[in-house]
């Protein structure tokens, strides 16, 4: 195994006892009862259903939980003995938001910033980055700006950045969410390869059960009721107690969750492109730059879209084109009667107004798309944009908070929520409005095998009344329940080209790569 340049890293002990966590505003601790003792060099695997603290864990350890002023501590949590905001240098993160992790404009430069930070010498530090960029698989120059990648490619500079720096205590939540299945065992292979070389102590959190249970020692699983449900060897766990877990809305690859019921009710065409580019426009430039091109598809009223493909070709661009929320870079793409009599055929062109019922769209950060205070007025923005009376307002809001097992978190601001949380929020509040068409990048990233079947199910009883979905996607179990046609980005020599190449049920669908081992389908 190749060993790491300079000293060997020291792995951190983890203690807990008795402790717990209540967000400021939250009448519910997000964490509970919590007693662990994790060894240095030990790598363990934390599940839990969405909402049982695991994320709020993670922050806690890595010392950027906050105050007094954001919450209220109970019991104790120590890393290597000290708090864990006296142990900062020790220990790194890697968040479910890659973009919150970006601070600097070219990729070398982030990578080292972490190293500088912590007063690594010069000659060592751009050693460390080639190698961490080598790692992650992100085959890039140093000079490459940051505000081109992707978000795949941004979560594999985050990961980059912190193996970097070294750290006793690796912290990773969901850190293949938004990766295509070469780049999810790159990473993971990647996370393998710097722990067993450099001895750190690893945690990760993932919905992925099957792609981490051989490269870890250990699974704990969080109880959302406080304290855990089950820890141990990976495979004891997974096996004894596989069926409690399953039913608590652990992703257990034995116990996928029950696919949806489906009507079919394709009808008439709302979206049509015709050798489509799409792309962004570059700071100080005026043209966009094609990322992908050649694009031919229909989008109909009652079915859904897949757009798949590897990171970095174009797909969460192409979305938003098809939302109108970027201008084709070339082509044609028209909006038909259907979905646009007496406002024009151009999506892009549209008022705010005129999309708020037609397109509605769920952006790959859930955050992007917060504007209130708390999750029940996040749900009126919309409604209230409409005009819509207060019974009726009420009757929508009321509904989804309940369908979508956020009734509990109604008075808890947004941006505490967890990140299975705060994608069903987002998905909610664009269902609010009730639009004829959906736009969804990674809508079913950070859910729990429960949350993600009441998803898949609620979508599917919307494509049986008529409305319909473009999904951006590597989560191929949602792919076999919901679509009716898949749009695979395939990258080239020059912008990525796409093709539908498959229609009807695509539970057998044709030359996209398969993915690997990954249970139930987890995003």
């Amino acid at each position: 195994m190749r060993r790491l340049a300079g000293p060997t890293v020291t792995g951190s002990r983890v203690t807990a006892s008795g402790w717990g966590w209540r967000h400021a505003g939250r009448a519910r601790q997000a964490v509970s009862g919590l007693d662990l003792d994790i060894r240095p060099g030990e790598r363990v695997l934390v599940l839990g259903p969405s909402g049982a603290g695991k994320s709020t864990l993670m922050h806690a350890l890595a010392g950027v939980l906050g105050d007094d002023e954001d919450g209220d501590e109970t019991g104790d949590l120590f890393v290597d003995g000290l708090r864990p905001s006296q142990a900062r240098g020790r220990v790194g993160l890697v968040l479910q938001d890659p973009d919150s992790q970006v601070v600097l404009a070219r990729v070398g430069d982030d990578v080292a910033f972490g190293c500088e930070n912590l007063g690594v010498p010069r000659a060592e530090i751009w050693p460390r980055v080639s190698q961490a960029l080598a790692d992650v698989g992100l085959d890039l120059p140093l000079r490459h700006p940051t505000s081109a990648l992707s978000g795949g490619q941004k979560q594999r500079l985050a990961l980059a950045g912190v193996l970097a720096m070294r750290p006793g205590l690796v912290l990773l939540d969901e850190p293949t969410a938004n990766l295509d299945p070469d780049g999810v065992v790159e990473v993971r292979d990647a996370v393998h390869r710097s722990v067993e070389a450099s001895g750190a102590t690893l945690i990760v959190i993932e919905h992925r059960v099957a792609v981490w249970q051989d490269v870890v020692d250990r699974v704990i699983v969080l109880d959302p009721a406080g304290g855990v449900l089950a820890d141990g060897p990976a495979g004891t766990v997974l096996s004894a107690e596989g069926e409690r877990l399953a039913a608590a809305g652990v992703w257990i690859p034995r116990f996928p969750p029950a696919m949806p019921h489906r009507t079919e009710a394709a009808g008439d065409t709302l979206l049509s492109a015709q050798d489509l580019a799409v792309g962004r426009v570059p700071f100080a430039r005026r043209q966009a730059v094609p990322v992908a091109d050649g694009l031919d598809l229909d989008v109909r009223a009652g079915s859904t879209l897949a757009i798949t493909g590897p990171n970095g070709t174009g797909k969460s661009t192409l979305a938003l084109t098809l939302a109108g929320l970027l201008a084709p870079a070339g082509g044609r793409l028209a909006a038909t009667s259907a979905l646009a009599a007496g406002i024009g055929e151009a999506p892009h062109r549209w008022r705010s107004r005129d999309l708020l019922e037609r397109i509605g769209t769920v952006f790959q950060d859930p955050e992007h798309q917060f504007l209130a205070g708390t999750v029940r007025s996040e749900l009126l923005v919309g409604p209230r944009a409409l005009g819509l009376g207060a019974a009726e307002q009420a009757e929508r809001v009321d509904g989804l908070l309940t369908r979508l097992r956020l009734d509990h978190l109604a008075d808890a601001n947004p941006f505490t929520l967890s990140g299975g949380e705060k994608r069903r929020l987002s998905v909610a509040t664009v269902l609010a409005t009730r639009p004829r068409l959906l736009v969804l990048d990674e809508p079913t990233f950070g859910q729990d095998a429960r949350t993600w079947a009441e998803l898949v199910r609620l979508l599917a009883e919307l494509q049986g009344t008529g409305t319909a979905v473009v999904a951006v996607t590597h989560d191929d179990l949602f792919v076999t329940a919901l679509a009716d046609a898949r749009l695979t980005l395939v990258p080239g020599a020059g912008p990525a080209t796409g093709r539908v190449v498959s229609t009807g049920p695509v539970a057998s669908a044709g030359p996209s790569r398969p993915a690997p081992p990954v249970e139930g389908g987890t995003p």
